[in-house]
């Protein structure tokens, strides 16, 4: 059943579209309802309790059997009524416990797909969702919801047993007062039912608020230097008070309507008590049933209120959590996965690449790529040059599969790229982006990111990149963590860790898309010689705004407005005076 079908059905439906993540824990909830039956047992046995210790023995009491009981010692009384809060406790404890224990085992369940899904979803998933609106759904809407659904579970175990004895207890006791007071349950129904719906509306609305308020909070957080620097603190906490306020009036819907179904029910549970007490009391003047009988009866209807109460407010929380599982169940059921062919060689490819009538669009716009034909020779150096959006950093992302193309093919060795094992065609490539992206680990785990480590390699790796020294100078030395997203590293040392990484993997294709925007000359002419040497022998993408790091590629091509404008040596493109010739002219005209 996918996510929009859950959406509409029946609550039943939706709560059974959860039932395969709690697979193993029926023996937790088979425990916990023994648990729940035991606890009103014990509570009932206090209303009970009551027949002999008002009527000063077990005489006239309206139940044969009982009255055919001995007369009890004065001591059992309170020693019975301690006796019976213990067990209660106890059962209540097992039910807590054991729900607590499925809810966390679903809750892992439902995260780790989840997660997995995140890992495996296509690359359009991170385009329609933002990064904290994903991160709510993943880590705290499937807790939230969960936990939410096991605490109403929890009510309903424990008070619809309790409801069940309670009733059991006055129909024993007084059968007629009774059906007075289970009269109230159709109207109760209604009532939840009514506010259900009202409640899992808002509660959808809700989540939507606080994704756009999450959004806000990341994107200056994220930004908070530019922020700062052009000083729009005020338009930001603007922005942020908007998103706030907006959430705020949602909270207090959601309040209300949780608020009132609970005075309600009361008036409805009052109104049942007030005439079943008034028609008990007109029984107990006209020697109908003895005192006893009369106080028990009529603790165990007061009694009863309390979880009939907390079930007419189980609707809230279930509403809530449905509606946030539902979140988790869209991402899971209805987002793409991306998809890969079998084709998975074994060893190296030989980088041999080829793209023909290729084509890209995003939506209704301009194509960003526009009939592209292109071939690369395996080994081959190939600079992508262009100003601004011209289409050199989608025509990288198309390789390995991070975009599919619109229309026309590309090929790998001779197979087309959706034909390769994903994993198998992604291992052919590393890639230093002018975005660098590190964990929050230590420097050899982001060295070796994905592969076993050797020690000597990745040595070799950061001495590569001229980052030797400086590893050496940490505390740790290549085992020092470095931070989130390497916020202990100048922007530089970033870079040189990200082209270390690359150093490392050793693919037989090479991405550079602006590798080296962040390095100072000398790094960069260090980098630059460690680079020219991994480059030999491998298939190179180059993408560079300097112009003076590309002279040396095999062939240059120009992009402008997604189309390929010339094509050659550094030497024969100068010579043609195209694109080429004017950014170079330009660059250096600029230059000191």
């Amino acid at each position: 059943m996918s996510a929009d079908e859950v959406a509409r059905s029946g609550l039943l439906n939706k709560l059974r579209v959860l039932f395969p993540y709690f697979e193993g824990t029926r023996w937790a909830f088979a425990l916990a309802s023994i648990g729940a039956a035991f606890a009103a047992v014990c509570e009932t046995g206090v209303a009970w309790l009551l027949v002999p210790l008002v009527d000063g023995g077990m005489k006239a009491i309206p139940i044969k059997f009982l009255a055919e009981l001995p007369r009890p010692p004065l001591w059992a009384i309170p020693v019975a009524l301690v006796v019976l809060f213990a067990l209660r406790g106890a059962a209540g404890f097992v039910v807590d416990y054991t729900l607590a224990w499925a809810a966390n085992a679903a809750t892992l369940r439902l995260r780790s797909q989840l997660f997995s899904r995140l890992l495996d979803g296509h690359p359009q998933l991170f385009v329609a969702r933002s990064a904290s609106s994903l991160m709510n759904t993943v880590v705290y809407e499937v807790l939230g919801g969960v936990n939410q659904l096991v605490g109403a579970a929890q009510t309903l175990l424990k008070d619809s047993f309790s409801v069940i004895a309670f009733l059991g207890t006055m129909l024993l006791l007084n059968w007629k007062l009774t059906l007075v007071i289970a009269a109230l349950g159709p109207a109760v129904g209604y009532v939840m039912r009514v506010f259900g719906k009202r409640m899992h509306r808002i509660t959808k609305e809700s989540q939507i608020a606080i994704d756009r308020l999450g959004y806000v909070v990341e994107e200056n957080v994220m930004a908070w230097r530019t922020v700062r620097l052009h000083g729009v603190q005020g338009v930001q906490r603007a922005r942020f008070e908007v998103s706030s306020k907006a959430l705020r009036r949602l909270l207090m819907k959601s309040t209300v309507a949780s608020a009132t179904v609970t005075p309600v029910t009361q008036l409805l549970t009052a109104t049942a008590l007030g005439v079943a007490i008034g028609m008990a009391l007109w029984q107990s003047s006209t020697g109908g049933t003895t005192m006893g009988a009369f106080v028990a009866f009529i603790t165990a209807a007061v009694a009863l209120a309390t979880p009939m109460r907390r079930l007419s407010d189980v609707s809230a929380p279930i509403s809530r959590g449905i509606a946030s599982v539902e979140r988790a169940l869209d991402l899971i059921h209805n987002a793409p996965s991306e998809t890969g062919g079998t084709y998975a060689p074994p060893g190296r490819s030989r980088g041999e690449l080829a793209l023909r009538d290729v084509s890209i669009r995003f939506g209704d716009n301009v194509p960003s790529l526009d009939h592209i034909t292109l071939r690369i020779a395996a080994g081959e150096t190939v600079a992508l040059v262009g100003p601004s959006g011209a289409g050199k950093t989608t025509l990288v992302n198309l390789l390995p599969r991070f975009l599919d193309p619109s229309a026309g093919t590309i090929t790998l060795d001779g197979v087309a790229l959706p034909d390769w094992n994903l994993h198998t065609l992604r291992e052919q490539f590393a890639l230093v982006s002018q975005d660098v992206v590190l964990f929050n680990d230590t420097v050899a785990a982001n060295v070796c990111f994905g592969a076993p480590l050797d020690a000597a390699r990745m040595r070799a790796a950061l001495v590569a990149a001229n980052l030797g020294g400086f590893v050496d100078g940490l505390p740790q030395g290549a085992e020092t963590v470095i931070g989130h997203n390497g916020t202990q590293l100048s922007g530089g040392q970033r870079q040189r860790l990200a082209i270390a990484r690359a150093i490392y993997k050793d693919a037989p294709i090479l991405i550079l898309d602006e590798a080296t925007s962040a390095l100072d000359s000398e790094s960069e002419q260090l980098v630059q010689q460690a680079l020219q040497a991994l480059m030999k022998g491998r298939t190179s993408l180059v993408i560079a705004h300097r112009l003076s790091t590309i002279e040396r590629a095999d062939r240059i091509i120009a992009l402008d407005a997604g189309h390929v404008v010339e094509h050659g040596s550094h030497v024969e493109l100068l010579a043609r005076d195209g694109l080429y010739a004017r950014l170079h002219a330009l660059q250096f005209r600029s230059s000191p």
